[in-house]
């Protein structure tokens, strides 16, 4: 992982309107990204400028981009935050780079923001991610049924978390 830099910008731009992958995202993508929303989103990571922090995943000896994955919604009082990544390339995706950045991260989180908890939403219908995230040790806590509108009909979305006592007795 390594941090957010302007030279992402047409890595970025080559997934945030493409349907294969945005469909698996939240709600901010339902319209299409504009170059300037694109533009802006990486301007605010560079310079720091934004609640939201974190990293790309990038190929481990040419740093390329592969995608990225974002803490949201730090909590420093309650000692939380909200996990998202996507691998914003098609043909990464099932080759474990997401598993290998959530270890890292939940690394970072735990063991050096000292965190108790990082938490995420899945849609149902993303069953990829979901087997991914109960491989990282995450677990399901509920789901808000039929909560989401995508490809024609109603879906749940399924809140799942993990926390710092339960990362420390699987990363033993």
């Amino acid at each position: 992982m390594r941090e957010y830099r302007m030279e992402d910008l047409p890595h970025i731009r080559s997934w945030v309107n493409d349907e294969d992958i945005v469909g698996n995202l939240s709600e901010i993508f339902m319209f299409p990204q504009t170059y300037h929303n694109t533009e802006s989103f990486l301007k605010s990571m560079v310079e720091g400028n934004t609640e939201t922090q974190g990293f790309i995943i990038a190929e481990k000896d040419t740093l390329d981009y592969i995608g990225q994955i974002d803490l949201h919604r730090l909590n420093w009082r309650n000692r939380s935050a909200t996990l998202g990544i996507v691998i914003g390339r098609k043909e990464m995706l099932g080759q474990g780079y997401g598993r290998e950045a959530i270890g890292l991260l939940q690394r970072f989180v735990f063991e050096t923001l000292n965190l108790n908890r990082l938490e995420l939403e899945v849609y149902g219908f993303n069953e990829r991610a979901h087997r991914c995230y109960l491989s990282c040790g995450f677990k399901e806590e509920g789901r808000a049924r039929q909560k989401i509108f995508k490809h024609g009909k109603y879906h749940d979305v399924i809140l799942m978390s993990i926390l710092a006592e339960e990362y420390r007795e699987t990363a033993k």
